[in-house]
């Protein structure tokens, strides 16, 4: 048996206002995974957010900031690093401590249960094996590639809204992709071909990976920013943020064939209502869904 390695864990309570400046910050220091809580809930893991979107500031005042780091890394220099990078954080409110490696992996798999969503599809993670029999279609998920895994109401209303729609023999475009779960999703749901992009190499990379576990690999591709070929898809699905949403109206519009289905998400109850305006210009049969305080656009190119 491989043993299991440690690894060295920063938390740190900071406004919600500061959450992308440190998270940007601990990056350059090297951090290998963040995750964020609120600071003022009695059962914090319940309130994880284990998949923020890009620049993405949680609706908590006080946060509690976790960050994982190699377990030989130089504790001593981070901090000081943190202290001259980040000089509003008051050395009091640096913790450190080392956590087994099995300990994180069965934190997390403790809270990632299978979840279903639309008619047929389910997303897994990869310790729990679905059933054999049934008219279910399953995306499965590594549990050491955290973000993007269904749990936030963006990605589950995306989800539930590629399950509805008709993708044999279509290319979906995810833009986005984060983990690859919709682009993986859409794959498993029949479409012959995806194309993921994001501005994440990290996320990239976490696509392949997952799209490889899944069996999908050789029908799934993954670009950085215009980087993609200019092929128009079939069907587009964009969870990201209101304002790059409203940005990339005119290229979504330019990415996919007449008549493409398409889904936002990423979008706070109070945005929609501007992006409606924005793509009513070139889409039509615009639909606004629900959950909790998010919203998923979706209707159709203008033919």
């Amino acid at each position: 048996m491989v043993p299991s390695m440690p690894w060295l864990e920063l938390s740190l309570t900071i406004r919600a206002a500061e959450q992308p400046r440190v998270e940007t910050a601990l990056e350059d220091l090297g951090a290998l995974s963040i995750t964020l809580q609120d600071a003022d809930a009695e059962t914090p893991d319940e309130e994880a957010i284990f998949e923020p979107g890009v620049g993405e500031i949680p609706l908590w005042n006080q946060i509690v900031l976790n960050a994982l780091f190699d377990a030989d890394a130089d504790r001593r220099g981070l901090t000081a690093a943190i202290a001259d990078d980040l000089p509003f954080i008051e050395p009091a409110n640096i913790v450190w401590r080392v956590v087994d490696d099995q300990d994180w992996e069965r934190a997390w798999m403790d809270q990632f249960k299978p979840m279903p969503f639309g008619r047929r599809l389910w997303v897994y993670p990869w310790n729990i094996e679905p059933p054999v029999e049934g008219d279910i279609v399953v995306v499965r998920l590594d549990p050491g590639l955290a973000f993007g895994t269904g749990t936030h109401p963006t990605t589950a209303m995306c989800l539930e809204w590629l399950d509805g729609q008709q993708l044999a023999g279509k290319t979906v475009l995810d833009y986005g992709c984060g983990s690859g779960i919709l682009a993986i999703a859409a794959l498993k749901l029949g479409a012959s071909r995806a194309v993921g992009i994001d501005n994440d190499p990290q996320a990239l990379l976490a696509s392949r990976d997952n799209a490889e576990r899944n069996d999908v690999d050789a029908d799934l591709q993954v670009y950085l920013p215009g980087e993609a070929p200019a092929v128009p898809a079939d069907v587009l699905v964009a969870n990201i943020l209101a304002g790059p949403l409203g940005e990339l109206a005119p290229t979504f519009a330019a990415a996919v064939k007449p008549g493409a289905p398409f889904a936002l998400s990423g979008i706070l109850q109070g945005q929609h209502e501007e992006l409606l305006v924005r793509y009513a210009e070139w889409f039509d049969d615009l639909d606004v869904r629900t959950m909790e305080d998010w919203v998923r656009i979706s209707g159709r190119r203008k033919a």
